[in-house]
């Protein structure tokens, strides 16, 4: 169990860091600048450089291609400069790549870890973080992420990470097996209608004969019995430990 549990990725904390020009360079940014209001090709270079051609085929690729898109036309809207295009940029980027890192939930670590990169960029105590947004413009790119990507947080964690699924299994130790029910050469009996009342108190006088404490195991199933044809029984059986035998007591509960 800890060993397959060990190969899916749990969620952590990252430290964030200034990631000016990291994934945008100079001259691709200039390239990107300079398509302003050309949707083509701002397209046409994003799915060159990370190898997005297959977008109308794969949805993670098409999705991809959507939330790169969108994060440069909202810097060109607000008038970026180059250098707060790419840290921007890279910004959504890593916070993405957080998210998608485990199937698990991480939103917190993953916000905690998006404020951290933004607060990078919006004060100058180099060189862990450099003045690049004034408050205003923090501002903007905050409520941007927080109204696109984090709105759909669940929606990219669906969409790019594995289905994880627990198949548990629980073995008993120290109880005997049941053993296999005898068949019947002569032919199935006819089943036998015991009276309600006579059933009841054979229970209350086996439960009444019982005075060790007991503390094993509990099953339940649906049954009509041999007891009353047409009703439905639920069967809670003890399997309680006495010394030196073991006692089997049935309660039966109509529904």
């Amino acid at each position: 169990m800890s060993w397959e549990l060990s190969k899916v990725p749990l969620p952590k904390e990252h430290k964030a860091a200034v990631c000016i020009w990291d994934d945008l360079d100079v001259t691709t940014t200039e390239a990107i600048l300079g398509a302003a209001g050309d949707r083509d090709e701002i397209q046409r270079q994003l799915i060159e450089i990370y190898d997005l051609a297959d977008n109308k085929q794969n949805k993670r690729s098409a999705i991809l291609l959507d939330l790169y898109y969108f994060t440069i036309q909202f810097a060109l809207e607000r008038g970026f400069s180059k250098e707060q295009t790419s840290s921007f940029f890279s910004i959504v980027k890593k916070t993405h790549e957080v998210c998608i890192e485990t199937p698990f939930g991480n939103l917190e670590q993953c916000f905690n870890y998006f404020k951290e990169l933004v607060l990078c960029h919006a004060v100058k105590r180099p060189p862990w973080s450099i003045s690049l947004f004034n408050p205003e413009e923090v501002k903007a790119v905050t409520e941007y992420v927080v109204n696109t990507y984090f709105r759909h947080f669940k929606l990219y964690k669906y969409a790019f990470t594995p289905v994880v699924r627990l198949d548990l299994a629980i073995n008993y130790v120290g109880l005997p097996d049941t053993p296999e029910p005898e068949e019947d050469v002569a032919g199935e009996e006819e089943p036998v209608t015991v009276p309600e009342t006579e059933t009841e108190g054979a229970v209350q006088e086996e439960l009444g004969e019982t005075e060790h404490e007991y503390s094993f195991g509990l099953r339940m199933t649906t049954d009509a019995g041999p007891w009353h044809q047409g009703d439905s029984w639920i069967i809670w059986d003890f399997l309680m430990s006495t010394s030196p035998d073991l006692l089997r007591v049935s309660l039966l509960i109509k529904f």
